[in-house]
């Protein structure tokens, strides 16, 4: 497969990815419209965002791994198409109860793209090239929800709330068309599968089999695995919950700004919707910053390999989480002490530019680690990501309107500043003993993932 032809399936995926997660924060300004309709409380609206993200959450536990058995193509199309489906009673709810079961039924249909899109990164890339596909990938998913709300202020000021959805319907669709025209698969286990059939039956000989098609394939038991590969992960890998709970925190304060922000720019700044959604490009900004500086690190993670016999470490994609571990509470604690109405609204939006960078930084950095250091289970490792970080981030909107009328807006914002603060020591730690532990890890994974790094090795 040519270079510009993995470029385009990158691409298409990321998009979909971006899609997906912008349809999450999409909700954040219908929620005045979405309240006076129903006839209910502010809070019950939160949880349209919140079960879309616990969708997003449980989603990978399900979908991530079963790729491994049944390739990432069929796993896209079938997610997506039920994604576009489940769109439609959303945009055209009778009521709450429907707009919010179907809000959690989409985030479910749409999570595909936060844990199996890595698999396909890594399946079309090796450690080498990785690390720019990686990071265009990376950063879609996470200009997702900073484009929602910028995208809801806009519409929610000028139409009624349901043509957020309708719109987010139409993008839906062409995504899907793409989807089912460029993307094909990609992991070699199913493609050697696939290639074994057809030999069998253009020559006659029922002795060629491909190494998954030896795997038992039982749906039940291939569903249960599914669901307890990503939790033995993080059992056995104290470094991979780590790694999580580290992103996980990160992601629920992003998520956590959907209700901040207009706290701080609404409420003290007389901001209207619209100049709302437009106080998020700050983070955005500060993200397309982070991945343009990706050819630096990519020169970081070459020294890092010619020390070590021409293969770099897993543990060398973790230089780009120091800078953003520390950005990201520095951040923070700049934007917490220019919240006060007496400082000009834009100190606070550049603020919120090196908290944009230290999150793209310290995703990059985490994503890349889990993709080369569990190659074989690449998707499971992001499905358990995905799914601890997502749960995070379903969490922290329910409080965060409390939380910052209670502490003020300074007090609240530098609370979290120093949460964040207390994990800066983490990537630097990990860099010294991290393949100590990953060695000590895979002792204890070997029945874990013996059959898929058999697999690997044979379609190699």
């Amino acid at each position: 497969m040519s270079t510009f032809r993995k470029w385009v399936i990158i691409v298409i995926i990321s998009s979909a990815s971006l899609c997906v997660t912008c349809a999450s924060s999409v909700a954040s300004f219908a929620e005045q419209g979405v309240a006076k309709d129903f006839h209910v409380s502010h809070t019950v609206t939160i949880l349209s965002i919140s079960l879309f993200v616990e969708g997003l959450g449980l989603g990978p536990l399900l979908v991530g791994p079963l790729s491994e058995v049944y390739g990432r193509s069929i796993v896209y199309r079938i997610s997506y198409a039920f994604f576009f489906v489940f769109s439609w009673p959303i945009a055209f709810a009778p009521n709450i109860e429907v707009y919010l079961i179907f809000r959690f039924v989409t985030g479910f249909c749409g999570s595909a793209f936060l844990s199996v899109a890595g698999g396909s990164v890594s399946d079309l890339f090796d450690n080498a090239t990785v690390a720019n596909p990686m990071a265009f990938y990376t950063v879609s998913p996470f200009i997702g929800p900073v484009l929602g709300p910028l995208m809801s202020g806009f519409i929610n000021q000028n139409a009624h709330w349901r043509w957020t959805f309708r719109v987010l319907l139409i993008w839906i669709f062409v995504q899907l068309v793409a989807l089912f025209l460029f993307v094909p698969e990609t992991y070699v286990p199913v493609i050697l599968k696939k290639k074994a059939a057809s030999l069998r039956k253009s020559t006659g000989n029922h002795q060629l089999w491909a190494p998954l098609d030896r795997r038992d394939t039982n749906l039940t038991r291939a569903i249960i695995a599914s669901c307890s590969t990503p939790f033995q992960l993080i059992w056995y890998d104290r470094m991979a919950l780590l790694l999580n709970t580290w992103t996980s925190l990160i992601l629920g304060i992003l998520y956590l700004s959907f209700q901040a922000f207009p706290i701080i720019f609404e409420e003290h700044h007389g901001f209207s919707m619209q100049q709302t959604g437009m106080a998020y490009l700050g983070i955005g900004l500060g993200m397309i910053c982070a991945m343009l500086s990706q050819p630096y690190w990519n020169r970081v993670v070459a020294r890092a390999a010619e020390k070590n016999n021409g293969k770099a470490p897993p543990e060398a994609r973790l230089y780009m989480g120091q800078v953003g571990g520390i950005l990201v509470p520095l951040g923070l604690y700049w934007l917490a002490f220019t919240t006060y109405s007496s400082v000009h609204w834009i100190v606070p939006i550049i603020a919120s530019v090196p908290f944009g960078a230290g999150i793209y930084f310290v995703f990059a950095a985490v994503f890349t680690y889990l993709v080369t250091a569990y190659r074989p289970i690449a998707a499971s490792a992001m499905a358990s990501n995905s799914a601890m970080r997502s749960t995070f981030a379903a969490a922290f909107p329910l409080f965060a309107g409390a939380m910052y009328h209670k502490l003020g807006t300074v007090g609240a914002t530098a609370l979290l500043a120093g949460i964040m603060t207390m994990c800066v020591p983490l990537p630097f730690i990990f860099l010294k003993i991290g393949a100590r532990l990953r060695a000590t890890v895979e002792v204890c994974e070997q029945g874990l993932i013996s059959v898929e790094r058999r697999d690997v090795e044979i379609a190699n």
